[in-house]
């Protein structure tokens, strides 16, 4: 901080984040120490490079103003991120009520015996901010580490894996359960054909049966089949 008899100054360095090709900014703070208006004026070196805003003004007594340096995007890096740029900011007492306006360059002119205080600033280069590595970290001593972002993709890898499988075979289950369904309605139904089939032989049987009492043996014969396809048939329910 500059301690100037009229404004004090902070930063005395104007740092700037450099990176390629992006508009960066520097924020200086000029305090008033003073019961007196003082007027201010910014100047630099290479006034094509930088936007100074404002870059001339009046600080109230016991205030402050802030002044705010743009630095355009660069194509190209210095040699060794070294800056030869300065900045002038050159302060004079002026009278009470002054405003912006007001301002002059006359004021700023030693020769004509104005009262003209001088700080230079310096810029400096530096490294613009890094994001965070991730590192696993435990919460407390001892603690199992955090899973990282890899560790959390294969986990859900694992977990979508054991979810496909678990899907894959309920729907083998309900297929089989569905050709189980299938062959017990089949069987059902020919066992019920086989029922309605031997009831029908059944009702002709006695028929017959009435017929032999009054026709003799070659009835008695044909009864003697029918009693066989029952038996046949039967067997062919009990082992379905």
């Amino acid at each position: 901080m500059s301690t100037a008899d009229l404004l004090s100054i902070e930063p005395l360095e104007l740092k700037f984040p450099f990176e390629l090709r992006k508009q960066i900014s520097c924020a200086l703070q000029l305090s008033n120490k003073t019961d007196n208006y003082v007027a201010f004026k910014v100047k630099t070196t290479n006034p094509k490079k930088y936007c100074v805003r404002p870059n001339t003004g009046v600080v109230l007594p016991r205030s402050t103003c802030d002044v705010v340096v743009t630095m355009q995007a660069q194509k190209e890096a210095p040699p060794d991120m070294q800056c030869r740029d300065k900045f002038l900011l050159q302060s004079v007492k002026v009278n009470d009520g002054a405003s912006a306006k007001d301002i002059t360059a006359e004021m700023f002119n030693k020769e004509a015996g104005h009262v003209v205080e001088e700080c230079k600033l310096k810029v400096v280069y530096v490294s613009p901010p890094q994001p965070p590595s991730p590192v696993r970290e435990g919460s407390e001593e001892g603690s199992p580490p955090r899973a990282s972002a890899s560790d959390n993709g294969h986990a859900n890898a694992a977990e979508f894996a054991a979810a496909a499988k678990q899907f894959s075979e309920g729907l083998e289950a309900q297929d089989k359960s569905f050709e189980a369904r299938a062959l017990i309605t089949k069987l059902t139904a020919e066992k019920n054909s086989a029922i309605q089939q031997n009831n029908k032989l059944r009702q002709e049987l006695e028929l017959l049966k009435r017929q032999s009492s009054k026709s003799g043996s070659g009835v008695s014969f044909m009864v003697v089949i029918l009693i066989g396809l029952i038996g046949i048939i039967m067997g062919y329910i009990m082992k379905k």
